[in-house]
């Protein structure tokens, strides 16, 4: 299967780059994209974009193609389509797995689907465009709900992926380290999570838990496909870091603060070094007393 996506992806870069149009791929998973991503280097340079109808969406197609090079533009094949209650006041509750599974019910392709966002009693699905009227036809009952399905030219305010902000201190960028800070648990009980296959990176598995983030990696504890509400196990982390690594003398510490207040970020984790096994940091030489990087962090 991975090796008929890799040339499938392939073929569509090819077309594009000799027959000087535009092509795209279907709806790809965060498994897919993040495959995508280590194969790019090797496909032609005949540019390629990404959209998944809205912000961060998860679910993503491909084009490619460079406007620029080719002349002129085409949009994405894709729209979005409102699922919404005849009468909300006697509407069941449904749920993301309700409304995928009466998209998979009419023997559309998963492929075909993008994102589906519920809100309230309603959902949006992000659809490649030729299904949008057969889905709109088609569509009429969910569960014991009588719905009518329509073209959503916007989004409402507050629908989408929902993040909220979290400052933590952390000796290093490690994996483990960060989740066991965002999700207070133990070390031990994270490592629980890598080794029962718990934890993806940008879409892909990861067992490896002293993998150093990234700034833009996203990780998440569930697999993609699973979107059940489940709180505290459904958070998605961003992780963007500023790392000051200078050394123990004083003319390094005051470049440091002087270089702080200047940037002036918005939200800063200040902690005193602590030797982190498996760091570079941990093996320095002429590593700060402690009460001298007490000192220095209360500045």
């Amino acid at each position: 299967m991975e090796d008929f996506f890799r040339r499938r992806l392939l073929d569509l870069a090819e077309q594009s780059d000799r027959t000087g149009r535009f092509t795209f791929t279907g709806f790809l998973t965060e498994a897919e994209y993040a495959e995508f991503c280590t194969l790019r280097s090797q496909l032609p340079h005949c540019g390629v974009t990404v959209s998944g109808g809205y912000e961060n969406a998860e679910r993503v197609m491909l084009r490619f193609g460079d406007p620029e090079q080719l002349g002129y533009e085409e949009p994405f094949p894709l729209v979005c389509v409102r699922i919404a209650p005849l009468q909300e006041k006697f509407a069941d509750h449904l749920t993301h797995r309700d409304f995928l599974g009466a998209l998979m019910h009419l023997g559309i392709e998963r492929s075909e689907i993008g994102d589906i966002l519920v809100q309230e009693k309603s959902a949006y699905v992000f659809c490649h465009a030729p299904m949008s009227d057969y889905i709109c036809r088609n569509i009429d009952r969910i569960r014991h709900t009588s719905v009518k399905c329509e073209p959503a030219e916007t989004l409402p305010e507050g629908t989408g992926t929902k993040t909220e902000p979290v400052s933590i201190q952390a000796a290093s960028e490690r994996i483990d380290g960060i989740i066991s800070k965002v999700y207070h648990i133990s070390r031990g009980d994270c490592n629980v999570l890598f080794r029962s296959g718990k934890v993806f990176l940008d879409g892909a598995l990861l067992e490896n838990n002293s993998h150093m983030l990234k700034e833009g990696e996203k990780v998440e504890q569930l697999p993609p496909f699973y979107r059940e509400p489940l709180p505290h196990m459904s958070i998605r982390i961003y992780a963007k870091y500023f790392r000051a690594a200078y050394g123990a003398y004083k003319e390094h510490f005051r470049h440091l603060c002087d270089y702080v207040r200047e940037s002036r970020f918005d939200a800063l984790g200040v902690f005193a070094f602590s030797r982190e096994e498996g760091t570079a940091a941990a093996g320095m030489p002429n590593q700060v007393p402690a009460e001298v990087a007490e000192e220095r962090r209360d500045r």
